[in-house]
């Protein structure tokens, strides 16, 4: 039993973490996804912009949707589907070791116009370092359904 656009409310928080980032789990992930020199190998990365083995910002990412799913979004009925992502950043790069959590905020909530059985959430998601450095922020619209007449 999920929640329903009904049950959600402005300025509602959910957070969900830790995760580790393992050194041959940034490494995998760039090499299938994103075989960047600053992913794939510490030789590589030190030739590299970032000088150091870093994350992929995708790898983050996914990370992140691995952490909305385990409680830092409102469980919703159905499911949730994503209308859309309105902004990411990656402030500062992920290094293996680092330990993740995120916090998503309820920003906006907003009937659907061409779909009346269902809303419109807004929710601003901060992946953050142990030591509270942001390391990735993303706002998404998620759609959401209203619980039905009875």
């Amino acid at each position: 039993m999920g929640l329903h656009f009904d049950d959600l409310f402005v300025g509602q928080t959910f957070s969900a973490g830790p995760v580790t980032m393992e050194r041959d789990r940034i490494i995998s992930f760039a090499r299938e996804f994103d075989p960047q020199p600053m992913h794939l190998s510490e030789e590589q990365a030190e030739a590299s912009i970032s000088g150091k083995l870093i994350a992929s910002g995708w790898h983050t990412a996914s990370v992140t949707m691995r952490l909305l799913v385990d409680g830092a979004s409102p469980k919703l009925a159905g499911g949730s589907v994503g209308a859309g992502i309105e902004g990411i950043t990656w402030p500062v790069p992920v290094v293996p070791g680092d330990v993740l959590s995120a916090t998503s905020e309820i920003i906006e909530l907003r009937e659907s116009r061409s779909r009346p059985g269902r809303g419109l959430m807004k929710l601003k998601t901060t992946t953050t370092r142990a030591d509270g450095t942001i390391v990735q922020t993303i706002t998404a619209v998620i759609m959401v359904p209203k619980r039905p007449l009875i």
